[in-house]
């Protein structure tokens, strides 16, 4: 699937992740000092849905929670947090870095500002 720019400067992204509910207050403060979560004179905003992950580790994984071939339900967090574009990299490389799952969910959505609607 392509994605095309459409001559639209993306100056925002969203991140979009999912991490065991209790370790997101952990994820939610990495990636505030990565550069999320600031919005005019707020700091540190973030989104958060709670909801159940499911997975089957593989022979192969070294999972944080759960053991190889078995099917896992855990309560998660679904965490949104938006940053500055220049700054998605080095966010989604702490997301990484903090994250204790070995293959964490990412999505990085680029955001149109209001004054280009």
């Amino acid at each position: 699937m392509r994605c095309y720019n459409m001559g639209m400067d993306f100056k925002r992204v969203k991140v979009i992740t999912t991490v065991p509910a209790k370790e997101a207050d952990k994820l939610r403060e990495a990636l505030a000092k990565a550069g999320t979560g600031n919005m005019g004179d707020y700091r540190e905003c973030s989104f958060s849905i709670l909801g159940k992950g499911r997975f089957r580790p593989t022979e192969d994984a070294d999972p944080h929670i759960g053991k190889p071939n078995k099917l896992e339900v855990v309560e998660e967090e679904q965490i949104n947090v938006m940053c500055k574009r220049e700054y998605a990299k080095q966010v989604v490389q702490a997301l990484r870095k903090a994250h204790p799952y070995e293959e964490p969910l990412i999505e990085v959505i680029p955001l149109i500002d209001e004054a280009d609607l």
